[in-house]
């Protein structure tokens, strides 16, 4: 029979990597912006410091959620407050 520390442990363990996998959106869309961002310093080469400060600002907002992702998984994994309550 599981006990329930087990039981939280393990279904911690599952959810860290499923919090894990938000880290795949960031990557799909920064590597997204950046080829649009090279895309559009090919077509206007003048307007180069304005479409890279765009993309680094949006490639900034958009790794925040795999940082949330990765705070979420170590929180589970390792200062897991769900095993704390059980005692």
């Amino acid at each position: 029979m599981i006990t329930g520390k087990a039981l939280v442990l393990a279904c911690s363990a599952i959810g860290a990597g499923l919090a894990m996998i938000a880290g795949i959106g960031p990557g799909i869309g920064q590597g997204y912006a950046a080829g649009k961002g090279a895309e559009g310093v090919g077509r206007q080469p003048e307007a180069q410091g304005d479409i890279v400060r765009t993309m680094l600002l949006g490639a900034a907002v958009a790794e925040t959620t795999g940082i949330y992702g990765l705070v979420i998984a170590l929180i589970l994994l390792f200062a897991n407050p769900l095993v704390k309550l059980l005692g």
